[in-house]
């Protein structure tokens, strides 16, 4: 048989897979060819060159008309098995090898049922599944819902599976809501089952469109000793919203999610947030609660904001001499041949510095330091640049003012650094850090200069009234740490109170006590530590007339104090823990538990309450969290439920543990 010079290989050798039932193999001199039935294609045929470019092609070429393609990949498994055998194909042994066996059509009209289920590639294509595997990849990514809209997108999913249906935008965001309303369950029922205390972060949010949500995070320490959070919910608040209405945004949330009988502690993001919201929580929530009888353990303020804050006034006393510098490194950089006698006036002045100038963002601070600290160095070389406008030029005064200040803000960069980059930001952390900002300002406001001195005065008021509120929970935090427990209190006090340190001391260590009485008095010890109210109590007597009852409930308040105190007092008499980097104190309370019981109970909940809300992101953002733009046009419920389960999503991904795969791959709900 001859076609165009090329002949058909009548006799070849055993041709053992299935994709021969689709080419032509065909011979043109020396190279042989594999000629496509379906197109008339050319491919290589040659037995060096393999199958699998072939199959390849006939997988495009069979998808291009709705081919069922599930022989040919079922062939493939076989073919490893060592078994020629195709699906439900009998191959007779006396068939020419040219013919070639007509692949099944799979029919897939529009209107077919979304749950209709499809045999596809030898396993079950699934539309119902698809579509919320769809919706879940653009909740855990942030993609916009509006994506299942774009031309690129449709194209691009109908060729990698003809079979499935793009769902409209309006489809996505139910599937969105059905998924976000059976994570929501989830967490529910686990917070519900958590045996420690829930604390619950506040923090303001804004928009590009000026308006303000508030996003509600549940921080604790999980029953296998791991810090965790989970936000709970993202609400929009209304433009002429108060403090009123925003204590009843976090009541009705702690009502919502019935966390209100575990609520420890609120961290507000605002350190002048009225003092009347956390009172009317308080009021909400029931009274036989594990906290201090004044409440201070209860009401906590984000330590990075009021940093932050600090820093802002800071900022705005050195305006003019910052936009004087930003002035000076945007002249110099503004051409070639100035950069040129810049470099020279460096040469001349001596100075050894390698960095480049920058320009700051004005709204991430330390991009303004950075700006700053270069600029210093460079001071003579800017004070010999000629044709330098006047109104750029500082006196020596000024950049005295802009050293010293440059110096303010490294210590809080470094601090604030500590703070947003660990990975498991315990309470215990924040009290060193807080007292050596302390100290300084206080050094800071014993300087010659009115001008320093003035602003050091102004930045420590601010910061009094955030040590005012939170200075005890702080300590108690650093006291549960083994490595510290009340020396470091001593340490630090006697440096910033002098005479009247000891008296300080006290108040804190009797707050200690306080907290820890109420554990002790309050709880009764079960399974791991759990906390359970005196109600609960089992009975020595089913008779509902003993009268030693009340003796039950006397024996056990009695007992349990003395259990108490000398559980602390062990604590705090047996010797430090040694310092290491590499020290974790979750584990060494969850290894300590049968030693401490009360104490590693009340140390679970101290330990997990957030006393900053700031991510590492934004740690330096002088506006704040800002809400993405892409979410900013949907609906308040929508929002909250992509924000709220995107989160959910990411925590499960994240997981190390053995069952994390079965939410990261695949992207899979159970619908049932």
């Amino acid at each position: 048989m001859e076609v165009a010079n090329e002949t058909v290989i009548k006799k070849p050798k055993r041709l053992t897979s299935v994709v021969w039932n689709h080419f032509e193999r065909v011979r043109k001199a020396d190279l042989c060819y594999a000629v496509c039935v379906h197109c008339n294609k050319k491919l290589s045929g040659s037995s060096n060159s393999g199958t699998t470019h072939l199959r390849n092609h006939l997988m495009r070429c069979l998808k291009r008309f709705n081919y069922d393609v599930s022989q040919l990949l079922s062939a493939k498994k076989r073919k490893k098995d060592n078994t020629l055998t195709i699906a439900n194909i009998s191959y007779d042994e006396g068939q020419r090898k040219e013919e070639y066996l007509k692949p099944t059509i799979v029919k897939y009209e529009p209107e077919q049922r979304k749950d209709e289920v499809f045999n596809v590639q030898s396993s079950w294509f699934d539309q119902e599944r698809s579509r919320l595997d769809l919706a879940r990849m653009i909740i855990l990514h942030g993609y916009p819902l509006a994506m299942v809209e774009h031309v690129g997108f449709k194209v691009f999913v109908k060729n990698l599976q003809p079979l499935f249906d793009v769902v409209p935008n309006s489809t996505v965001e139910l599937s969105c809501m059905e998924i976000y309303g059976k994570e929501r369950q989830k967490v529910h029922d686990m917070l519900s089952k958590l045996q420690g205390r829930i604390n619950l972060a506040v923090e303001m949010w804004s928009s590009p469109e000026n308006t303000n949500h508030v996003c509600m995070m549940a921080h604790y320490v999980g029953d296998d000793w791991k810090l965790q959070k989970k936000i709970l919910n993202f609400v929009t608040l209304d433009s002429s919203h108060t403090d009123d209405l925003l204590s009843g945004v976090i009541i009705k949330c702690l009502m919502d999610w019935d966390i209100g009988s575990k609520l420890f502690a609120v961290t507000l993001d605002d350190f002048s947030t009225n003092d009347d919201i956390v009172l009317r929580i308080k009021e909400q929530i029931s009274e036989n609660k594990s906290r201090l009888s004044n409440g201070q353990l209860l009401d906590v303020r984000s330590a990075v904001h009021v940093l932050n804050s600090i820093v802002q006034d800071a900022m705005e006393a050195l305006r003019l001499v910052i936009q004087k510098i930003r002035g000076t490194v945007r002249y110099v950089k503004s051409s070639q041949s100035i950069q040129g006698k810049f470099k020279e006036m460096v040469l001349q002045t001596g100075i050894n510095s390698q960095k480049n100038l920058v320009l700051d963002c004005p709204i991430q601070w330390n991009s303004t330091y950075l700006m700053l600290e270069t600029a210093i160095e460079y001071r003579n070389a800017f004070c010999q640049l000629p044709e330098l406008d006047l109104d750029l030029a500082l006196s020596d005064e000024e950049w005295e003012w802009a050293s010293s200040i440059t110096g303010y803000l490294k210590l809080f960069i470094e601090i604030i650094n500590v703070f947003s980059s660990n990975k498991c930001p315990t309470a215990n952390i924040y009290f060193p850090e807080i007292c050596h900002v302390h100290i300084q300002l206080i050094d800071w406001c014993k300087s010659p200069d009115n001008f320093l001195s003035s602003l050091a005065a102004k930045m420590k008021a601010k910061f009094d009234k955030y040590w005012s509120k939170c200075s005890l929970s702080l300590a108690v935090a650093a006291i549960l740490d083994p490595r510290f427990k009340m020396k470091l209190v001593e340490y630090y006090y006697s440096q910033i109170y002098g005479s009247t340190a000891l008296e300080r001391i006290k108040e804190v260590s009797d707050g200690l006590k306080e907290l820890f009485n109420t554990y002790s008095i309050c709880s009764t010890l079960m399974d791991q530590g759990s906390a359970l109210p005196l109600s609960s109590l089992p009975s020595s007597s089913n008779d509902g007339r003993d009268r030693l009852k009340g003796f039950d409930k006397f024996l056990h308040e009695t007992s349990q104090s003395q259990t108490a105190i000398s559980d602390l007092e062990k604590y705090l008499d047996e010797p430090v823990f040694p310092r290491n980097c590499n020290f974790n104190i979750l584990n060494w309370w969850r290894v300590h538990t049968p030693r401490y019981p009360i104490l590693s109970m009340m140390a679970r909940d101290v330990l997990g309450t957030p006393m900053s809300t700031v991510s590492q992101e934004s740690a330096f953002h002088a506006g704040g969290r800002v809400l993405d733009s892409c979410r900013c046009p949907l609906t308040p419920e929508t929002r909250q439920a992509l924000i709220c389960t995107q989160d959910w999503l990411r925590m499960q991904s994240d997981d190390p543990g053995p069952s994390s795969s079965h939410y990261a791959l695949p992207l899979y709900v159970e619908t049932n």
